[in-house]
């Protein structure tokens, strides 16, 4: 696997190294030691399964062998209230690959989660280390795919909420070349990004979400919030439109759809 991919890798900078783990704890955590240590951008980590995979908050990520786990390095420019646009262009990235290699009907779920007929196949966690002036030294962002998994390998608890490719198509697909598309569109969106381009990445996300025009419930650390999901701003929050009118911006949350009144 190993050497095909990068034979046939024609990006720029994205996967020219790649290290291929058997087990790991967190491909993020590899990728963060060897970013520290002076990894260069775009170099990529890529584990057949983790023990100790995270999602958002925390909170732990199942990741069995038979996923697609991996965590890229990259040193954008930006400040660190906008790593939310590499969240947003990864799962853009991710939906179109689905939808064009396996005409699978993918959807982003705000902010970082990716469905497939509302059940969970893919995450996307970004995570960033800073200098001690606050500027981002470099930012992973992790990706995990339920590629070839059988559902019954998932806790009976989630079996009814999440998906994997090898489910949706009944049969297994090729995680190498999966891989390989993945990381050529990633670059392609991410250099678009540093070139000024979020407002196309955005308009694209917007696109191609199952959130926005539907009826929603987010959980927050202070209460819950119920409406309408109207808009998603420039800076990533969330636009609720409550039942009296008003509009209120959601920056973190877990959401619940409620209704789906948008399809694609």
């Amino acid at each position: 696997m190993p050497e095909k991919t990068k034979h046939e890798l024609k990006t720029q900078f994205i996967g020219k190294k790649i290290l291929f783990l058997k087990d790991t704890p967190s491909t993020n955590d590899i990728a963060k030691k060897l970013a520290s240590k002076g990894a260069e951008a775009g170099t990529v980590v890529v584990s057949e399964k983790q023990s100790n995979g995270r999602g958002r908050l925390g909170r732990r990520w199942l990741s069995p062998e038979g996923g697609l786990w991996f965590s890229i390095i990259l040193k954008p420019r930006i400040k660190p209230n906008e790593v939310f646009k590499l969240t947003f262009l990864t799962a853009v990235v991710v939906v179109r690959t689905l939808r064009k290699k396996f005409k699978l009907n993918a959807q982003i779920k705000w902010p970082n989660d990716i469905l497939i007929n509302g059940k969970k196949i893919c995450g996307v966690l970004s995570e960033i280390i800073t200098n001690p002036s606050g500027l981002i030294n470099f930012v992973i962002v992790g990706i995990g795919i339920n590629a070839n998994i059988e559902l019954n390998s998932f806790p009976k608890h989630l079996q009814f909420s999440v998906t994997s490719i090898k489910s949706e198509l009944e049969k297994e697909i090729d995680c190498e070349d999966l891989l390989y598309t993945l990381l050529m569109e990633l670059e392609h969106y991410y250099l678009l990004l540093l070139d000024g381009g979020f407002n196309l990445i955005l308009e694209e996300w917007k696109d191609l979400n199952c959130i926005l025009d539907s009826y929603v419930e987010i959980e927050r650390l202070d209460g819950t919030i119920n409406g309408q999901a109207v808009d998603v701003a420039k800076d990533g929050a969330l636009l609720i439109k409550l039942e009296n009118g008003a509009v209120v911006r959601v920056i973190s949350g877990d959401v619940i759809l409620k209704r789906f009144d948008k399809t694609h």
